[in-house]
């Protein structure tokens, strides 16, 4: 048996429950023994009574009683990401420090996992662990569709900082996509709530949200209200258009919502365009056949966000996924001919 032992929270390690801290420092020790020793109170914190689920705060002094030598029988090894993977996700960074990564995530790979979901950008954070002895910790999501930036905090108070500007909208966010028709005016907002199909269940991947006249979001269980920026970029005579969009909330499917909502569906929207009924110029229809790819065209082009450490405005930007490229080609668009940030005047 070992000695008591009084041991103090790091500055990385706030914020999280006291079982999965200790699991973490004595990982031989069962979680049953951990609730039991809190229920007898040979567990304490800064020298109180706490349960498992207990949040720990950076610098509180933790009392360890003595605790048996021997280990348990080491965990079944876990799947480790292929190589193939490993070199796929990492050469998707494109910004790397201490405290945050960005990847522009490719469209079609899931942010996190789900139903038959098994390869995902959460599982392939192994392979950006680097240095760390941690993988890096999502702050946000994007659809499984939707390619572009996507944060990595490195570490706990990264994760926390990042959360909470997010959370607290400083940070801004910019998205491209390809349009069905052209959204007149050309730069406006969209203003729709957005509820689930149904009224219940979860959201995600599967789920479809319907949009909702902002005076019927108050009245609607569930319900929630949007906001989106647009603005018209270029346009293919009627038929399409190249469109910048800064959502002002954080609505699960949001910008897929509210631009079929004003009858300008995102190319390759299957599940808010109607993905077997192709745009004959008269601004429905999320395929425009020929050589475009039914594939989602919707990008998250750039992210500004405080740098939780330095505090210093990090501006990150992603290039257009392959599918993208060829309709922009296709049309004779560059994005270069794009401002950064088309609402900054705004």
């Amino acid at each position: 048996m070992s000695r008591v032992q009084i041991l103090t929270v790091g500055k990385d390690e706030g914020e999280q429950r006291l079982d999965r801290w200790f699991k973490k420092m004595f990982p031989h020790i069962p979680q049953g023994r951990v609730e039991k020793m809190c229920r007898k109170g040979d567990l304490r914190v800064d020298g109180g009574r706490v349960k498992a689920s207990t949040r720990l705060e950076v610098g509180q002094s933790i009392r360890i009683p003595p605790l048996p030598d021997n280990q348990a029988p080491e965990p079944e090894h876990k799947r480790k990401v292929s190589d193939a993977d490993a070199k796929m996700i990492r050469a998707c960074v494109i910004y790397k420090d201490d405290h945050v990564i960005a990847i522009n995530k490719p469209a079609g790979l899931p942010t996190q996992g789900g139903s038959g979901q098994t390869r995902h950008v959460d599982g392939l954070c192994e392979a950006l662990m680097f240095d760390y002895d941690e993988k890096p910790r999502l702050v946000h999501r994007l659809d499984k569709d939707t390619s572009g930036v996507l944060l990595l905090a490195r570490t706990r108070m990264a994760a926390k900082s990042l959360t909470e500007a997010l959370r607290h909208k400083q940070t801004r966010k910019i998205y491209w996509a390809l349009v069905a028709g052209v959204p007149t005016p050309y730069l406006g907002e969209i203003r729709f709530g957005v509820v689930k199909a149904g009224g219940h269940g979860r959201s995600g991947e599967g789920e479809k949200m319907v949009a909702l006249h902002p005076r019927d979001v108050d009245n609607t269980p569930g319900a929630k209200r949007a906001h989106t920026l647009y603005a018209t970029l270029y346009r293919v005579a009627s038929r399409a258009a190249w469109v910048a969009m800064e959502p002002l909330t954080g609505r699960t499917h949001q910008l897929r919502v509210h631009m079929s909502e004003i009858g300008h569906p995102i190319i390759g929207d299957g599940k808010y365009g109607g993905s077997g009924q192709e745009n004959m110029g008269d601004g429905w229809g999320a395929q425009l056949g020929g050589t475009i790819s039914k594939k989602l065209h919707l990008h998250a082009r750039m992210m500004r966000f405080e740098h939780p450490e330095t505090r210093k405005p990090i501006t990150v930007t992603a290039e257009l996924p392959d599918h993208m490229v060829h309709a922009w080609d296709t049309f004779g668009w560059t994005e270069d001919l794009a401002a950064e940030d088309p609402f900054e005047a705004l």
